[in-house]
């Protein structure tokens, strides 16, 4: 398989995250992974989580429509700035580390992917 071909299934893949766990924030308090946590049915909390699930499941539908014409150099500065919007997403949740600890392993996963895994997708995508 070409670097090419690997890409875009790497891709393929790796989009079903906003896709699903997107679709699972759209539903706001109620996302069945907060039930643990019970959150407090607040306007303010349930619209800015399903704002955040909007956006977060649209990443999703980009990549899938970025996917097909990975290699034309026209996407080079559309998925570079993607990358860095979800790079200084981690940031963000390093912020969140150091003020209240570590999160559940899921989202550890996700700040390696995107302080470790983006930065390392743009670099393949600009070779390709």
């Amino acid at each position: 398989m070409n670097s090419k071909r690997l890409l875009q299934a790497v891709m393929a893949v790796l989009t079903l995250i906003p896709l699903i766990t997107g679709s699972l924030v759209l539903l706001g308090v109620d996302n069945p992974e907060y039930r643990h946590i019970q959150l407090p049915r607040d306007t303010l909390l349930d619209s800015n989580l399903r704002f955040v699930g909007g956006l977060w499941f649209s990443f999703g539908l980009v990549f899938c429509w970025l996917i097909p014409k990975i290699d034309q150099p026209w996407v080079r500065p559309m998925f570079a700035a993607m990358g860095l919007m979800l790079f200084v997403g981690g940031l963000g949740r390093m912020a969140s580390v150091a003020l209240l600890g570590w999160p559940s392993p899921p989202i550890i996963g996700a700040i390696a992917l995107e302080l470790i895994g983006v930065p390392l997708l743009v670099w393949w995508q600009r070779s390709v």
